[in-house]
């Protein structure tokens, strides 16, 4: 309405990266919530063209910050509505947001979005989803994360009531939802770990549907969250889509099939969003579509409307996330017959062994099976006779910890019984955390690296070599602010 683009920026990033995107966004007024004012700051205190601040004070306190740039509430009570009417879009291909990537696979760009495709991305998703009049939306997914995969937008089209958290615990979100009583809410796969902790899980008096992304949920994680009542939605998508693409449309008759068959089922991405031109999953040199036989690998392509316009100040990378008029996800991915799509990996991380090709989402699966793995990354390690063999990174269940004496042979036989021989991991390191984005998301090129080092530094697999190594990747967990060191940090073993 002020014929501004918007650009959220992470909370969870650290100054000097903040510095980084409203330099290169060219930011001219920066909105700043009192709890991020030392952050903004530090931020500000390295740029030499500055954006005017816009303080967000909490106004129910006693305890109101100092006079530092303009006043929020002052600015509102200031406002002419009738002297500044809404300026009026023009041209729907105009930008209206702009959104830094996660950067799992690599540095962050910058995704301009237009109207035509926030607005096409917002209604599928009401539709797709089902939401009614009214709905209760708890915030449990960041705003920031592709403008709250278009819900800031959503709720207002149907009228919702927004509940919004500083602090989503599992203990604050189940609270959340029994005094307001929340009817839908977002997130990534990793919450599900959170509200399903034995000390804080309650089994809820009334659905909560819950539409999840990110990264592929295990089947077992879907069966187990849906066990204390939620309803689960899964739905595949990517900053440069203006959200999620693809949504696993439910099925009546696949409520007659057993808990882990329906679980299966809808752990796939399943199918387009109702106002993309087209999807498909294509052999990326030749372009060519692969049968749709649930087998045959290939990389999702996408094509549409709600599609970016390109990434800001950067038409190198632009061109080429483009082929053929096709936007090349990146991500690996089967057609099975019934048209549904479930992705198998990103390109970057599967893991090519003896010239078989291995799935590192499907040995996640069966680690994930295992009673005392609460989290599982697998990522390619090289090996001087196979080329790459899968090493995994497993967190166990609290519980579990030292007492349950689980060991790297353990885990590796119980992969022997669930997985062809090629595919079970050479590799297991146990961690506290696996290091993600502030969205929940592993970032495996982190784990890459680490196994590409201990490859390398470690060729006879010296078990005090490893231990040394996960402390490592331990301590730097513990220190967010400093995982931007983390290669240099995992260069001195």
């Amino acid at each position: 309405m002020a014929g501004a683009v918007l650009n959220t920026i992470n909370t969870r990033l650290d100054a000097a990266a903040i510095a980084g995107i409203l330099h290169h966004s060219g930011a001219k007024i920066l909105f700043v919530d009192h709890q991020l004012l030392s952050l903004a700051t530090d931020a500000l205190s390295t740029l030499t063209s500055r954006p005017e601040v816009v303080l967000i004070d909490d106004i129910s306190s006693t305890k109101r910050c100092a006079s530092f740039g303009l006043q929020y509430e002052q600015v509102l009570a200031s406002a002419n509505p009738v002297a500044y009417p809404p300026v009026p879009v023009t041209n729907e291909w105009d930008a209206i947001a702009l959104n830094y990537t996660s950067g799992t696979t690599s540095e962050p760009k910058g995704v301009v979005y237009s109207h035509r495709g926030a607005y096409l991305s917002t209604m599928t998703l009401l539709l797709q989803w089902g939401v009614g009049l009214q709905p209760v939306y708890l915030w449990s997914l960041p705003m920031f994360h592709c403008n709250g995969w278009t819900f800031t937008w959503g709720m207002a089209a149907r009228g919702g009531t927004n509940v919004c958290l500083r602090s989503p615990s599992a203990r604050n979100m189940y609270q959340a939802i029994s005094r307001h009583g929340v009817t839908h809410m977002c997130g990534a796969p990793v919450l599900f770990n959170a509200l399903l902790d034995p000390t804080e899980c309650r089994q809820l008096t009334r659905p909560v549907h819950m539409l999840t992304g990110g990264a592929p949920p295990p089947a077992a994680l879907l069966e187990s969250i849906e066990s204390v009542g939620f309803r689960i939605t899964h739905a595949y998508g990517i900053t440069e889509a203006t959200g999620p693409a693809l949504v696993c449309e439910w099925q009546q008759a696949w409520n007659r099939l057993p808990a882990a068959e329906k679980a299966r089922l809808k752990a796939r991405q399943g199918v387009g969003a109702l106002t993309l031109a087209d999807i498909d999953v294509k052999d990326k040199e030749t372009m060519i579509s692969v049968p749709r036989d649930g087998v045959t690998q290939g990389e999702i392509c996408l094509r549409g409307s709600s599609i970016m316009k390109g990434y800001f100040k950067n038409k190198k990378d632009t061109d080429a996330a483009f082929k053929n008029g096709w936007f090349l996800t990146g991500d690996v991915g089967v057609m099975h017959p019934d048209g549904y799509i479930e992705i198998k990996d990103r390109s970057k991380d599967v893991i090519i062994s003896g010239g078989e090709n291995i799935s590192s989402v499907e040995v996640e699966a069966a680690l994930y099976r295992h009673p005392m793995v609460l989290e599982a990354a697998v990522v390619a390690m090289p090996h001087p006779h196979w080329g790459e063999t899968p090493c995994a990174f497993i967190v166990l269940k609290e519980y579990a910890s030292n007492e349950a004496g689980i060991e790297e042979g353990d885990i590796i036989s119980y992969c022997r019984d669930k997985l062809s021989h090629y595919m079970v991991p050479r590799k297991v390191v146990f961690l506290e955390e696996l290091p993600k984005t502030s969205t929940g998301k592993i970032q495996k090129f982190i784990l890459r690296d680490v196994a590409k080092r201990m490859q390398k530094n470690n060729p006879k697999g010296d078990a005090n070599y490893s231990r040394r190594v996960e402390r490592e990747i331990n301590d730097i967990n513990r220190q967010p602010e400093a995982r931007v060191e983390h290669v240099m940090a995992l260069s001195r073993l």
